[in-house]
């Protein structure tokens, strides 16, 4: 059974992280988009944690662990790289 988001740290203590981190970093920084020249990046609507362990992991709130992604970019990424992901499926 999945815990709630609330369960998982995405409160409103992450949502004050995310806003600051995507103020910051509004455009997208996943590695294709990285790739493109910065005036052609399109604009971060999710903050990515990097190491995978979401705002209760020991750097959820630490801005070297994120990653500014648009919405397509970071549900790739995220159905990639997490377990019972596509990428499990793919094996």
């Amino acid at each position: 059974m999945r815990g709630s988001a609330r369960a998982k740290g995405y409160d409103s203590r992450w949502e004050r992280t995310r806003e600051a981190y995507l103020r910051a970093n509004p455009y997208c920084a996943c590695d294709g988009c990285l790739l493109l020249p910065a005036l052609l990046r399109p604009v971060a609507t999710e903050v990515n944690h990097i190491d995978g362990l979401g705002p209760n992991g020991p750097r959820g709130h630490d801005w070297t662990n994120l990653q500014a992604m648009t919405k397509a970019h970071h549900s790739r990424h995220t159905a990639r790289e997490q377990p019972g992901g596509w990428n499990d499926r793919e094996r």
